[in-house]
C-alpha cells in the first residue's frame, strides 16, 4: 500500500472514508469464465467481446490476462433483472472498417429498450473505454439502473485478488490489485454506489439476483476470487463512458483512468480511428480476396494488435483463452505467451503487407531473447522470461529465415544480423536432425515440417555468411543442410503405409528417435510415438507409420521439394483420406489422425483430453501447395473468409462433426479453441500475397535454387555422414566421408584395419558451430572405421573407441 495518497479515499461499507482494512475473505470459489468469441483491439490494450460482454483485458507491461467477465446488468428494481450474456439480442459491427473499434447494439428481448456500446481504448494509455447509450420506453428508462460488474483476474489468475471502493477527485470508483498490478474501474458520471465481494457468495450478481435491488455495499474484499460492482443511474445518465485502467501500482491505474475520462469519448474515438487509418491495407491484396478485402483489413489489425506496446516487437499467439469457460488458474501461460514460431508467422505476414519496420522490430526483439547457445525458449513472457522448456528446432530456424527475408529486402537498418544468425545456425548444427518437439509441441524425432525449417534456416544462414565474408562457414552450413536434405526421405517416410490401401510409401508425422539417439523415450516401444491429450480409455501409443500430418508441405513451401514430387502427391492422398473435413463453408484439415487436442466428442470442452478438430490455417497451407502446383486457390480464400466469425476472427479450430445445438456447436463454425488465432490470420494474409504475386510468398529463393530441381541439374552431391557424440552413427555407406563434429577443437585418431595402422586428423574450427574433422572412404572400403577423440585444450581423451561399419553403396 506504499502508493496510497491523499488524492483518493478508501470507502467503508456505508460509503464513509476509512483508513485501515476491515473485511477479511469469507469464501472463494473457482469461477468458470466465458471464452471470448469476438475481438477488438487498440494500440495499447487488447480486449475481447463475447455477446456484448467485455471478457478479457491485457496490460502491455506483462501481457497476461488482467480481467475476465466484465458485463452490465440492468434492472428496474422490481420486475426484471437483465444480464447481458443471456437477456439480449445482439447486432455486432465495426465503427470504421479500417479500425478495430467495435459497436455492439443489444436489444431487450421484449423490445423495451436498447443498449448501444462502443469499445475502443485510449490511444496513449492502457485504458479500455466502453461508451454506452441507452434508449427506449421512457417509462422503463426512468426506473432503470445499470450495474457494471467486473471480476478481476490480475496477473493471470482469479485467486488472490483484492479490491476496495474508493473516492478519487470527488467521484466514486473501484480499485483492484494483485502483486504490483492495479486496476481502476470508473465511469465519467461517477458510480452512485459500489461494492466489493467474493464470487458466488457476496458479489453484486448474488445481491441483485435475490430482489433486483442493490442492498450490499461492501467497502473491500481481500485476497480472493472477487467481483466488484458499481451502480450507474440511467435515469440521469442515458449516455456514459466506462473506463478500465491498468497500471504498475494504484496511482498509475487511477491516474490513467481519470486522465482518460477527462477527455470526451468522442475525441478519443476520433483519434483512435484516425491513428488506425495510418495502417492502410495494400489494395492489391484486397483485390484478390473474395469478400472485398474485409477479412484482409481485419487480419492486418489483428496481427498488429497482438504486438505488445511496452516490449515492441513482441507478438503473442492470441489474446484469447482456449476453452476459457473451463480454465482455472493452473496454467497461466498458453496463447498469451510469445511463441517464436507464431511470432515469425506474424512478422512474415507484416512483410507480405509491406510493413518492413514492424518485422524488423520482431527480429530485434527475438535477438534480445536469444540464449547464449543460440536457441530460443519454447515460449516466453513478453519480458523474455521462459515458460516451457522444450527444444523445438523450427523455432530456432524461423528467426534465421526472418533475418534472411529482411536482409534480402534491405530491411535490417543498422542491425548487424550476422552474430545472431551464426549463433542460431550453430545450435541447429549441434542438435539437428532430431528435435525434442515438433511444431505441435508434443513428440521428439525426425519431423518433415521441422526439418524443412531447419534446412531452409541453414541455407539462409549460409547465404548471409557468404555475404559477411565467411565463406568457410557458409560452405560448412550448406554441406550440413545437404546432408539433412539427402537423408530426409529416408528418415521421415514409411514404405509400409497402412492408412491408404493404394499408398505404402508416404511421409509420416514424425519418426521417433531410435535407442541411443537424442530424446529417445524409453517408456515407449521402439518405432512408436506417444500421443498426449487422448481420453483415458483410449489408446495412446501408435506405430509411427499409423500417424500422418501435412507438415511435409513445408518442404514445398520453402523450396526444398517440387509440388509435382511423386512422394508429395502420394502423401497428400493419405492426408485427404485421414484428415480432410468437408463443411458448408469449405474444406478443412485436422492436424494429424488420433489427435486429442480439441473439443470432446460429446461437445464438451477440452480438459486434458479431447478430440482434435479441423484447423482453418491448415487450409491455407494446402492452398499454398496448390498454388505452387499451378492450381486455383480462390476456394481456399473463400473458406478462410467464411470460417471467420461475425467480427472477422479466425478460429484455431472449427467444429467438424454434425451440428450439436445443445452445445452451441455447428459444422464449420468455431469450436472452443483460441479465437482469434493470429497464425491463422497471418496465413490468410500471406495467401492473398501469394495469390497476388502468382508465387508462394514464403518460398526462399536460395533454397529453391539449390534443391527444387531435378537431381541431374543439381550442382552438388551430399557425400557425407555426420557423427556427433550426441548422435552416434554405427554404420555408413562406403564411399561417403565420415564427418565428426564437436563444439570444441579436437583430434581424431582412426584405423581401417583394427589398429594395424592408424592416422590422425586435426579438426577445423568454423566459428560458433564448433569444429569438424573428416575421414574419407572409398567404395572399395569394407569392415569398420574405428576411432577415438582427444581434446588438446583440456588434455583429455574420450576414453573409448567408436566403431562405424562400412556397408556397400
Amino acid at each position: 500500500m506504499s502508493d496510497l495518497s491523499a488524492s483518493y479515499r478508501w470507502l467503508d461499507d456505508d460509503g464513509a472514508a476509512f483508513g485501515a482494512p476491515g473485511l477479511e475473505p469469507r469464501w472463494t470459489s473457482s469461477r468458470k469464465d466465458a471464452v471470448a468469441t469476438a475481438y477488438a483491439a487498440s494500440s495499447r490494450v487488447w480486449f475481447t467481446i463475447s455477446h456484448g460482454t467485455l471478457n478479457e483485458i491485457y496490460y502491455p507491461t506483462i501481457d497476461r490476462p488482467q480481467t475476465r467477465d466484465m458485463e452490465l446488468l440492468f434492472t428496474d428494481g422490481a420486475t426484471f433483472l437483465h444480464e447481458e450474456k443471456r437477456d439480449f439480442e445482439y447486432d455486432f459491427s465495426y465503427i470504421d472498417p479500417e479500425a478495430p473499434a467495435v459497436r455492439v447494439k443489444a436489444s431487450d428481448l421484449n423490445g423495451r429498450y436498447t443498449v448501444t456500446k462502443e469499445f475502443i481504448s485510449d490511444p496513449h494509455h492502457p485504458v479500455v473505454l466502453m461508451n454506452v447509450k441507452i434508449a427506449g420506453d421512457e417509462a422503463v428508462l426512468s426506473r432503470l439502473k445499470c450495474y457494471a460488474l467486473l471480476a478481476p483476474h490480475l496477473n493471470g489468475g482469479g485467486a488472490g485478488n483484492s479490491a476496495r471502493s474508493i473516492e478519487v477527485a470527488g467521484q466514486r470508483a473501484l480499485l483492484c490489485w494483485k502483486g504490483g498490478t492495479s486496476l481502476a474501474l470508473g465511469v465519467d458520471c461517477g458510480f452512485t454506489r459500489s461494492s466489493c465481494g467474493y464470487v458466488g457468495s457476496s458479489d453484486g450478481f448474488q445481491d441483485l439476483s435475490t430482489d433486483m435491488t442493490m442492498d450490499w455495499e461492501f467497502g473491500q474484499a481481500l485476497n480472493g476470487n472477487l467481483a466488484v460492482m458499481g451502480e450507474i443511474d440511467v435515469a440521469r445518465h442515458r449516455e456514459f463512458t466506462v473506463a478500465i485502467a491498468l497500471g504498475d501500482g494504484h496511482h498509475a491505474a487511477l491516474a490513467g483512468m481519470m486522465q482518460t475520462l477527462s477527455t470526451p469519448y468522442a475525441i478519443h474515438a476520433k483519434r483512435f480511428i484516425e491513428q488506425w487509418h495510418r495502417s492502410s491495407v495494400p489494395e492489391k491484396l484486397s483485390a484478390v480476396a473474395t469478400d472485398g478485402g474485409r477479412l484482409m483489413r481485419i487480419s492486418q489489425n489483428v496481427i498488429l494488435s497482438h504486438e505488445d506496446k511496452t516490449y515492441p516487437g513482441a507478438f503473442i499467439a492470441s489474446a484469447s483463452i482456449p476453452w476459457g469457460a473451463s480454465k482455472s488458474d493452473d496454467d497461466l501461460g498458453g496463447y498469451h505467451l510469445v511463441w517464436t514460431r507464431d511470432m515469425v508467422q506474424s512478422a512474415t505476414a507484416c512483410l507480405a503487407i509491406g510493413r518492413t519496420d514492424t518485422a524488423r522490430r520482431a527480429l530485434v526483439y527475438l535477438a534480445c531473447t536469444q540464449r547464449p547457445d543460440g536457441s530460443f525458449a519454447q515460449n516466453f513472457w513478453i519480458d523474455g522470461t521462459p515458460y516451457w522448456t522444450g527444444i523445438q528446432l523450427d523455432e530456432v530456424a524461423f528467426p534465421i529465415i526472418l533475418a534472411w527475408r529482411l536482409w534480402k529486402l534491405n530491411g535490417l537498418g543498422n542491425f548487424d544480423v550476422f552474430p545472431f544468425v551464426e549463433n542460431a545456425a550453430a545450435f541447429l548444427v549441434r542438435f539437428a536432425p532430431v528435435t525434442q518437439q515438433e511444431r505441435w509441441e508434443e513428440n521428439p524425432g525426425y519431423s518433415p515440417s521441422t526439418l524443412a525449417a531447419v534446412i531452409a534456416g541453414l541455407i539462409c544462414a549460409a547465404d548471409i555468411a557468404r555475404a559477411y565474408a565467411a565463406p568457410e562457414l557458409a560452405s560448412f552450413l550448406e554441406t550440413y543442410a545437404d546432408w539433412i536434405e539427402g537423408n530426409l526421405d529416408r528418415w521421415t517416410t514409411t514404405t509400409e503405409g497402412c492408412l491408404h490401401p493404394d499408398v505404402k510409401y508416404h511421409y509420416m508425422r514424425i519418426r521417433p528417435p531410435a535407442k541411443g539417439e537424442p530424446f529417445h523415450n524409453d517408456w515407449v516401444q521402439d518405432g512408436y510415438i506417444h500421443i498426449a491429450n487422448r481420453a483415458p480409455d483410449e489408446k495412446y501409443d501408435f506405430e509411427a507409420r499409423e500417424v500422418i500430418d501435412a507438415g511435409f508441405l513445408e518442404l514445398v513451401r520453402y523450396g526444398i521439394r517440387r509440388a509435382d514430387d511423386p512422394l508429395i502427391i502420394d502423401s497428400l492422398k493419405v492426408v485427404d483420406k485421414c484428415l480432410k473435413i468437408e463443411t458448408p463453408y469449405g474444406d478443412s484439415w485436422r492436424r494429424y489422425n488420433h489427435d486429442g487436442y480439441g473439443q470432446r466428442k460429446d461437445g464438451g470442452p477440452f480438459e486434458h483430453w479431447g478430440q482434435g478438430r479441423a484447423w482453418p490455417l491448415l487450409g491455407g497451407e494446402r492452398a499454398h501447395y496448390e498454388l505452387a502446383a499451378g492450381n486455383d486457390v480462390d476456394s481456399f480464400i473463400t473458406a478462410f473468409e467464411k470460417f471467420s466469425s461475425v467480427g472477422g476472427m479466425l478460429p484455431e479450430q472449427i467444429w467438424d462433426h454434425a451440428d450439436l445445438p445443445s452445445e452451441g456447436l455447428f459444422l464449420g463454425r468455431s469450436a472452443g479453441a483460441a479465437q482469434p488465432l493470429v497464425w491463422a490470420h497471418s496465413e490468410y494474409v500471406k495467401l492473398l500475397r501469394s495469390k497476388s504475386d502468382g508465387r508462394v510468398f514464403d518460398t526462399i529463393s536460395a533454397v529453391e535454387d539449390r534443391y527444387a530441381k531435378p537431381a541431374e541439374e543439381r550442382t552438388f552431391t551430399s557425400l557425407i555422414e555426420v557423427f556427433q557424440t550426441t548422435r552416434q552413427v554405427t554404420q555408413m555407406v562406403a564411399g561417403l566421408m565420415l564427418r565428426i563434429m564437436d563444439a570444441k577443437r579436437f583430434r581424431v585418431t582412426y584405423t581401417f584395419d583394427d589398429w594395424a595402422t592408424q592416422a590422425t586428423v586435426e579438426s577445423r574450427t568454423v566459428g560458433y558451430p564448433g569444429s569438424y574433422a573428416d575421414i574419407g572412404t572409398t567404395p572399395q572400403h569394407s569392415g569398420k572405421i574405428i576411432f577415438t577423440l582427444y581434446w588438446p585444450a583440456e588434455d583429455r581423451w574420450l576414453g573409448r573407441n567408436h566403431e562405424v561399419t562400412l556397408i556397400p553403396g
